[in-house]
């Protein structure tokens, strides 16, 4: 089972500046707590053993929360010193990973996956990456993932309006020997020069999960987010 796990935590959240201004985003307070508490969190408790932080702006904020939220010896940082996009800043933490397989998550995003059962599906499906693919109905926000039967991506649609859909939600296991020996640049995105470009010639999988989502990128959603976890018993 794949037990580390790099954590995209270098986001500018410009989108979030009138009600966060000062954090980065994924360290803003949902019920009381940094946003990413409750990401690292669940991983912990589900089997993910160390994380790998890719950080850039304003890292030095999560400096104290880890040492005082996180076990010793459990997480590492990755440091850009300046935007190196969503790609370099993985390509960059695949170079600390101990293991061959990764999980990916985004900082600003919760979605309750299950690593085990995606280390599974990846291993099956011997993917040079998996991603997990969340069904949504009725939105715009979002682009759209299709499979074919064997679980493989065949497209990726943009953003517009959808009855319904597969959307990625942010969430990846890695091969990180084979995404380094991809030769891609110091800066790009992950998600429109590696997954977008390769994935008709490289193994790129689907997996469909149906746990809790939301990503607190916009006000709207950063507000839901404060509802949906005030009540820290409640099972998202």
């Amino acid at each position: 089972m794949i037990r580390e796990a790099i954590i995209l935590a270098g986001g500018l959240g410009t989108r979030l500046r009138s009600v966060v201004q000062e954090l980065p985003k994924c360290m803003a307070p949902v019920a009381g707590r940094p946003f990413i508490s409750y990401v690292t969190d669940y991983f912990l408790q589900e089997g993910i053993e160390r994380f790998i932080f890719a950080l850039g702006y304003k890292s030095e904020y999560f400096e104290e929360f880890l040492h005082n939220h996180l076990p010793a010896g459990s997480y590492r940082l990755s440091i850009e010193g300046e935007p190196l996009g969503t790609g370099g800043a993985i390509r960059l933490a695949c170079e600390s990973v101990e293991d061959r397989h990764v999980m990916v998550l985004n900082g600003d995003t919760f979605f309750r996956v299950s690593p085990k059962e995606l280390s599974a599906f990846h291993e099956e499906q011997a993917a040079q990456c998996t991603l997990c693919l969340k069904p949504m109905e009725d939105f715009d926000r979002y682009g759209v993932v299709e499979l074919d039967k064997d679980h493989r991506v065949t497209h990726f649609r943009e953003k517009q309006y959808y009855a319904s859909g597969l959307i990625n939600g942010g969430v990846y296991a890695l091969d990180s020997v084979r995404f380094l020996e991809e030769g891609l640049p110091e800066k790009f995105s992950f998600e429109k020069d590696y997954l977008e470009r390769f994935y008709q010639s490289r193994r790129m999988s689907g997996l469909v999960q149906n746990g809790y989502f939301i990503d607190i990128g916009i006000p709207t959603d950063y507000e839901k987010a404060q509802q949906d976890f005030a009540n820290t018993n409640r099972q998202l």
